[in-house]
């Protein structure tokens, strides 16, 4: 019996980002289910070729991403999935897509960007099918209509063009069981070196923030399904750093209790300790036996989404908590010894009808003061991507504030470009430049100078020896985040020069010129575009 292949892709970054570094460590899980679940399937194999993470011996093209000639030279797809969960991938999935079409290859793509009005985009750029939600289940029963023995039509959860005309089946109830699917096998990830291994027990997220791809009431695996994906990875891949990829960490807050207990029990069983990551609420700091199960763990690492420390911003996000309030319950998950990463949004757009002005220095200096003040370790600040399928999205083009696609094109909705008008005073350059002035204020030189001295220092941690756990703490935070911050100098340095030599800012005055011409949008000071032209 001939054996068929399906390749799944997920699509090289357009530019180099600051989530390129991180990039060449980890991968994405969904790629994961979905390869797996087809491996199993009598005939079948399956592969995840990560163009962000190629490790050393990948195939690469001199253009960049992966080799897709010689790929199909050597271990030739009779399938090819796309990995559509990045929106500034897109124009690099379309390319391939399109690519592989010619070479008589059946195309599939499915991820949170086909969500809407690019189901169309999609089809008419390479792509065969497309796959809306969870595809463990959908693509497993696709590849059976591909091969003759199922009627596509009767498949739940997919689009198609049929006679030039597009064909979008019902819509597919979301997974509940997930103890029937199998454990995500990341052997089946070529080439990559992934040292930070993805995990999931919760799936969706009730917080329904405007800005958010992410919906619907929190679908929850066992605790024991967890433990027992990580323990596989721990066995079998020799793993020791996990990021729990689920949206927001506790939601079913007593499994979740119970799953920390049982994590601890497992690594003091193997006498390992295993670094964890997490994205978790900011109120969650009110919840200490929660913290403490954490901290228990192991979990070491918690990505907070603080969004902005201004209060309208946060009221126009519906987050409903302040700035004060936030740096109370920062100092909570500081003395239960977290590692913090904030998240911020610089720039949102205001809804009407709240009135809301504020120049963009006086914005900048709210970060700075608040990071400062939360003694936040490591920061990330991204201006607002109205991201396809998004409240956000909507609002704005009612608004008729989005930059049209032909003058700023998906690749550049990775949130380190304004992709709209933003809110009087300020300009787009003007945002473009601030988020990376808080940035540069974060990640600086001096803490390559700070990283040598820790180590240098290191022998005073004597000192602490009435205390040794202490001791080691104070010392360990200091170095880490000097470290981090050193490399994410670096990445600054290395995102600003290749800034610099594109050519997004005359795609900016264009976007700008078409609105203002269309629709009568304010000038673009020449003052704005001259600091740009300095970053």
């Amino acid at each position: 019996m001939a054996r068929h292949r399906l390749r799944i892709i997920v699509p090289a970054f357009p530019a180099f980002n600051i989530y390129s570094r991180i990039a060449t460590k980890t991968t994405a899980l969904g790629p994961v289910c979905v390869a797996t679940a087809v491996h199993e399937i009598e005939g079948w194999d399956a592969e995840v070729i990560d163009e962000n993470n190629l490790g050393r011996y990948g195939p690469r093209s001199p253009h960049g991403g992966a080799d897709h000639e010689l790929l199909q030279v050597q271990r030739p797809a009779d399938v090819v999935g796309f990995y559509g969960g990045l929106t500034s991938t897109a124009p690099r999935l379309y390319e391939l897509a399109r690519f592989y079409q010619q070479q008589g290859v059946v195309t599939i793509a499915g991820g949170q960007h086909f969500v809407g009005e690019n189901t169309d985009e999609a089809l008419r750029n390479g792509i065969d099918y497309v796959v809306f939600g969870e595809g463990e289940k959908v693509v497993r029963e696709l590849l059976e209509a591909i091969k003759g023995r199922r009627d596509r039509g009767s498949i739940r959860g997919i689009a198609y063009l049929e006679g030039g005309h597009v064909v979008r089946t019902p819509d597919r109830e979301q997974l509940t069981d997930f103890d029937e699917l199998p454990s995500p096998d990341f052997s089946l990830v070529r080439y990559a070196r992934i040292v930070i291994f993805p995990v999931e027990r919760i799936r969706g997220c009730c917080m329904n923030c405007e800005f958010c791809t992410v919906k619907g009431k929190p679908r929850c695996a066992s605790a024991e399904r967890l433990l027992a994906n990580i323990s596989g990875l721990v066995e079998t891949h020799n793993a020791r750093q996990f990021f729990i990829v689920d949206d927001l960490f506790g939601q079913q807050r007593d499994e979740t209790v119970r799953f920390c207990h049982m994590f601890a029990q497992y690594q003091q069983r193997i006498g390992r300790r295993l670094e964890t990551t997490v994205q978790i609420r900011l109120d969650k700091a009110k919840d200490p036996e929660l913290l403490a199960a954490m901290r228990g763990a192991g979990i070491k690492y918690v990505a907070i989404g603080f969004e902005s420390p201004i209060d309208e911003e946060l009221k126009a996000m519906n987050k409903a908590i302040s700035s004060r309030e936030m740096l109370a319950l920062v100092r909570v998950f500081h003395k239960f010894g977290f590692l913090i990463h904030g998240m911020f949004i610089f720039g949102y757009p205001l809804a009407e009808p709240i009135s809301f002005r504020m120049p963009v220095q006086d914005r900048v200096r709210r970060f700075r003061r608040f990071i400062r003040q939360g003694k936040i370790d490591t920061v990330q600040v991204l201006l607002p991507v109205p991201l396809p399928g998004t409240g956000l999205r909507r609002r704005l083009e009612q608004q008729n504030r989005i930059y049209a696609l032909q003058d700023v094109g998906w690749e550049y909705y990775d949130g380190n470009f304004p992709l709209f008008e933003p809110d009087d005073p300020m300009t787009a350059q003007e945002i473009q430049e601030a988020g990376k002035q808080i940035m540069r204020r974060v990640y600086r030189f001096r803490h390559v100078l700070y990283a040598a001295a820790n180590i240098l220092l290191f022998p005073s941690i004597a000192f602490y020896l009435h205390n040794l756990r202490l001791g080691w703490g104070k010392w360990y935070r200091s170095w880490r985040n000097n470290l981090i911050r050193s490399g994410g100098w670096i990445t600054m340095r290395k995102w600003s020069a290749d800034f610099g030599k594109s050519d997004f800012l005359r795609k900016l005055q264009t976007a700008h010129d078409h609105l203002a011409l269309v629709h009568g949008t304010k000038p673009l000071p020449q003052k704005a575009d001259h600091a740009c032209r300095n970053t």
